[in-house]
């Protein structure tokens, strides 16, 4: 009897999931009780609250989520998945390789020799421990504790060495959303520096005073009552980059009480600054993946406050 041939790592990830298209515009609940006659609206439900519908790659538990023609809904067959609740981190894809998740603002993405307190890893250790003693997290970037915004998590070692080692060909895009004091000259500019960490402060060089380069392309996307709306892009992403580029051209975040924005009224009570967009090639099955979450609610508020007056 022959031997069925064997599968690649990319052939069994996607290998663990059912694909569905839309060929009309419809509510989530409505196209899986179509594609799944024989399921209970409760069991199509509870597929929901189990995070193993996705619909164009993202995580979607929303019953009436509305769905339009040449989208992908998927349904996993990972029988592992835990549900996961949290009030500052949202799940936004799982596979067996990669966690991305939403982290929202004054939550550490790892712990620190000087911080010793709950953190975005430990948090998520928790919960892909609890589908199997074998599971572990690997950390791959960090997003400063005021920063909200997508982050990804590497579920193996062997992932993690990838993405570290093949970072900047494996990710396509990073992009955040900042809104910054004054009124910003250009519409679109680069700034190029090298940084220096001294620990509790990142020193900014116009010169290559043996730092290291970081570049930081931004767009203004409105301007409105001395406050500037941007959107950021990094070529490289060194810790507190934005912030202290941004800082440097005369122009720092808003509420951020390191780099300059401490003397600024900052009506919303945090840092206006969101990772927004995340777009990266899967390690193992090369799929082009992207994922984007709105601007905060918050810089909208104050943008349209500022306008009020």
């Amino acid at each position: 009897m022959a031997k069925k041939p064997r599968l690649t790592p990319a052939q069994r990830a996607n290998a663990r999931y059912t694909d569905y298209i839309v060929h009309e515009p419809m509510e989530l609940m409505t196209f899986l009780a179509a594609k799944m006659p024989e399921a209970s609206r409760t069991k199509l439900k509870a597929l929901l609250s189990k995070r193993v519908v996705l619909v164009n790659k993202t995580i979607t538990t929303q019953y009436n989520f509305p769905l339009t023609s040449g989208m992908k809904v998927q349904i996993s067959r990972d029988k592992n998945t835990k549900e996961f609740h949290h009030p500052m981190l949202q799940i936004v894809y799982e596979d067996k390789y990669l966690l991305v998740v939403n982290k929202a603002e004054g939550l550490l993405s790892v712990n620190t020799e000087r911080e010793k307190e709950r953190t975005a890893y430990s948090i998520l250790t928790e919960y892909v421990k609890r589908s199997g003693r074998q599971y572990r997290l690997f950390i791959v970037h960090r997003l400063d504790r005021e920063t909200s915004g997508l982050m990804m998590f590497a579920k193996d070692e062997h992932t993690q060495r990838t993405l570290r080692d093949y970072w900047k060909e494996i990710v396509t895009d990073r992009r955040y959303v900042a809104v910054v004091c004054g009124y910003t000259e250009k519409d679109v500019d680069t700034i190029r520096t090298w940084l220096t960490d001294e620990t509790f402060h990142v020193r900014s060089s116009q010169y290559d005073d043996g730092g290291r380069e970081a570049i930081t392309h931004y767009r203004t996307l409105k301007r409105a009552n001395d406050y500037s709306l941007l959107e950021v892009k990094l070529d490289t992403g060194r810790k507190n980059q934005i912030r202290v580029h941004l800082q440097g051209i005369g122009h720092p975040v808003v509420g951020d009480e390191r780099y300059g924005g401490e003397e600024v009224p900052n009506p919303i009570g945090r840092l206006a600054l969101h990772a927004f967009k995340l777009g990266f090639y899967h390690p193992v099955t090369h799929e082009a993946m992207l994922f984007e979450t709105p601007h905060p609610a918050a810089f909208k508020q104050l943008l349209r406050k500022i306008n009020n007056n």
